[in-house]
């Protein structure tokens, strides 16, 4: 069975809600025979990564940063994962409270070295996240799910 495996950081209402959104989008009853598996980024593990066809990336952006956590997690998994993961399909979240670029640009520099591909369009939000930004956290986990469905 295909496996979805999100890994994020969520110390905020803000990102647990985000993060939420999008589990309710990739386990939505209409995705069937995919497996999604929920990890915190600091208990993320290489296995994870290998045994996953598809990721969703979720953190804050912290001083113009990913997490810290997030990145532990790429420091952990990058080169043991760098070769047999090459263009499997990958989606983000970002919540910051005002500037996120610098998040982003660090989160595509490492999942491009990987040589993950894009699936689907980033959320990326400031401030307290509106119905519409949970509803596309919602589809963001969907896609990314469908996706993966045995015969797509």
């Amino acid at each position: 069975m295909p496996r979805l495996l999100i890994v994020h950081h969520t110390p905020s209402p803000s990102t647990q809600a985000l993060f939420e959104a999008v589990v309710a989008g990739a386990t939505h009853p209409d995705i069937e025979g995919v497996e999604v598996v929920r990890r915190a980024a600091l208990a993320a593990t290489t296995t994870d990564v290998l045994e996953a066809d598809g990721y969703l990336l979720g953190t804050p952006a912290n001083l113009g940063s990913m997490s810290g956590a997030l990145k532990h997690f790429f420091d952990t998994v990058y080169y043991p994962c760098l070769d047999a993961t090459r263009g499997r399909s990958f989606g983000y979240w970002i919540h910051g409270n005002s500037d996120t670029s610098g998040t982003e640009r660090q989160l595509l520099a490492i999942t491009t070295g990987l040589s993950w591909a894009k699936a689907a369009a980033p959320v990326i939000s400031t401030g307290d996240p509106d119905q519409a930004t949970l509803a596309a956290c919602t589809e963001l986990g969907a896609t990314l799910a469908a996706s993966l469905m045995p015969g797509n």
